[in-house]
């Protein structure tokens, strides 16, 4: 089904442009956005119009940057380790992101998981089909936009994405593209996200087991997400505003760049540095640490470049009671002086409320807050 594009006639005006049909037929095609490049679209279509102006309160300056955080012997060097729980519990506060360097997952792995995820959406349309859909049952999921008949614009970026932890695809279930290596990833990045969950729980003040004991290591959901190159940048977005819902996210992104950070109210770039991941706390981090730790507002912009690949690992908090878990202020950190900020909630009644909501540029966490 043809999907019409803003290089058409500009005969479509508000009172005959159909929105949902155009969205429809993009759903139908199977092919995301990759298929509107390859078949050769010189303007966007209106479906991906933001009306957002990306010049509008971004840091001309660089005097502010997230902050990167050296893992380097952090287990034989005391002071090295108070040093750096003291910066993850700055940034973890005032910036809600950090990198990490010498983290111990190897470049020719990461290289590799990159590489993995733009073979598979670079592999035949027809073979991409296969996975594409929007049931979330679904061990694999391929789509572009999750929340596309929901969001006021849609994005120009395409995901595959299955979890990893606890309960992973079976090894047929995987695309033979990046079965080895998203395998291998996982693994590396859960022993990464034990790592940080142990630092995150000492800047809290608390004991280094903490947070895995509340089970935040336990469910992992990996996302690859391809943006291709856009023929009209200024249009539209690689990932609009947004906060993310998971626990923590481990980001793993190429040496393209677009990704940004909202602090203080202006927007910060965080330049890919070859051999760093980002790391991001999520929503459920901000409420379970009660405001201590904060989930902050990030975006990706589109570029005529690329095109852009990155994997997000999501600590999605899902333990072996699924989503019947129940998510509160951490107790420890409580006083009288520090009351609870938000009531308790189930897993599954927060990602319900996230999946609802969609992409609307506002915090998911607005209704649990007491």
């Amino acid at each position: 089904m043809e999907v019409k594009s803003a290089n058409q006639p500009e005969a479509s005006t508000d009172s005959n442009y159909d929105r949902k049909a155009e969205i429809k037929a993009f759903d139908e095609s199977k092919t995301g956005v990759k298929g509107l490049v390859d078949s050769g679209v010189k303007r966007i279509p209106r479906m991906f119009h933001s009306g957002i102006s990306i010049t509008e309160n971004s840091a001309s300056d660089s005097k502010f940057s997230v902050p990167v955080v050296d893992l380097k012997d952090i287990y034989n060097n005391y002071v090295r380790h108070e040093e750096v729980v003291n910066t993850i519990r700055s940034a973890c506060h005032n910036w809600g992101f950090f990198q990490v360097i010498n983290h111990g997952i190897s470049i020719s792995v990461m290289d590799e998981m990159i590489d993995g995820i733009r073979r598979f959406h670079e592999q035949d349309a027809d073979v991409r089909k296969q996975f594409y859909t929007r049931d979330l049952k679904n061990r694999v999921l391929y789509h572009s936009n999750t929340s596309l008949y929901r969001d006021k614009f849609a994005n120009w970026r395409d995901t595959v994405g299955c979890p990893m932890a606890l309960d992973p695809p079976k090894a047929e279930e995987l695309p033979a593209v990046f079965r080895d290596i998203i395998v291998e990833y996982s693994e590396k990045i859960m022993g990464l996200g034990c790592t940080i969950f142990e630092l995150m729980s000492e800047a809290l003040g608390l004991i280094p087991s903490c947070l895995k004991e509340l089970s935040c290591a336990e469910g992992l959901f990996i996302q690859g997400h391809y943006y291709p190159p856009c023929p009209e940048p200024k249009l539209t977005m690689g990932t609009s505003k947004h906060t993310d819902a998971s626990i923590m996210t481990i980001l793993l992104q190429d040496q393209l760049g677009g990704l940004q950070v909202l602090h203080q109210n202006q927007w910060y770039n965080v330049p890919p540095v070859h051999g760093a991941l980002v790391v991001n706390v999520g929503d459920l981090l901000q409420l379970m640490t009660n405001d201590i730790f904060v989930s902050v507002y990030h975006r990706v912009l589109t570029s005529h470049k690329g095109p852009r690949v990155s994997v997000a690992s999501f600590f999605n908090g899902q333990a072996k009671e699924g989503l019947s878990k129940v998510y509160g202020p951490i107790k420890e950190l409580l006083s009288d002086e520090n009351p609870p900020l938000y009531r308790d909630t189930t897993g599954a009644d927060f990602m319900a409320h996230h999946l609802a909501k969609g992409l609307d540029g506002n915090s998911a966490l607005q209704p649990f807050r007491l």
